[in-house]
């Protein structure tokens, strides 16, 4: 596993089991079955670029 970006940082969050399978179920529509925590970076980035919000360069 690489290391981390240096300009990060670690976040814990509590989630419902429902929306873990949900993560799980998108995650595996995913063609390089992505992480969850990977899936839920994609899930954000995704809701920021709809949002209009997005950070240049973040992909």
């Amino acid at each position: 596993m690489a290391p981390p970006k240096k300009d990060t940082e670690a976040l814990t969050v509590r989630l419902p089991r429902e929306i873990i399978a949900q993560i799980d179920d998108v995650r595996r529509l995913e063609g390089d079955i992505p992480t969850r925590p990977e899936m839920i970076r994609r899930i954000l980035q995704d809701w920021l670029e709809i949002k209009g919000k997005a950070v240049p360069g973040e992909d």
